[in-house]
């Protein structure tokens, strides 16, 4: 993991649509689409489906909210940051060196055209923000995501 593969910083909220006009009123944020899924994934705890509800803003650097997805890792954190999210080359490979360096699995969807490799995947120390790593493959679909803000004002 490298510093400048850094892209986003994560915030889980209660109310999405609240804070993303909040945001687009004190600090002039515009946004993309709203993307609601069910994602399927893996959690030490077995496979789940979670309802996952986000956006990203428009502008550089960029924040993506969540929904708070109550019973999940998705709870408004204590400092605010969820999560910080770093592109990855090889996610299965980026957390093991996370894992090696004391960092726990909490969640890894796998990509559903049965390939076996991993979409993303949250990993969480003892302290500090979660890290998410994004396989890089994803990077033309959530850069298509991103035009969105261009069509909604930004």
């Amino acid at each position: 993991m490298k510093a400048e593969n850094l892209y986003h910083t994560g915030i889980v909220v209660d109310d999405l649509e609240a804070t993303m006009q909040w945001l687009a009123e004190v600090a002039g944020y515009t946004w993309t689409d709203v993307v609601s899924v069910d994602q399927q994934a893996v959690t030490p705890d077995g496979e789940v489906t979670i309802p996952m509800k986000m956006v990203y803003s428009g502008a550089e650097p960029r924040l993506e909210l969540l929904q708070t997805v109550p019973g999940t890792v998705w709870m408004p954190a204590d400092s605010g940051v969820h999560h910080l999210g770093y592109w990855s080359d090889d996610v299965e490979s980026d957390l093991a060196t996370l894992e090696s360096n004391g960092m726990a699995v909490e969640v890894k969807p796998y990509n559903p055209d049965g390939s076996g490799t991993l979409l993303w995947a949250y990993a969480k120390g003892r302290t500090g923000p979660r890290i998410e790593l994004v396989s890089r493959g994803m990077q033309p679909f959530i850069a298509y995501w991103w035009e969105s803000a261009a069509a909604n004002g930004d």
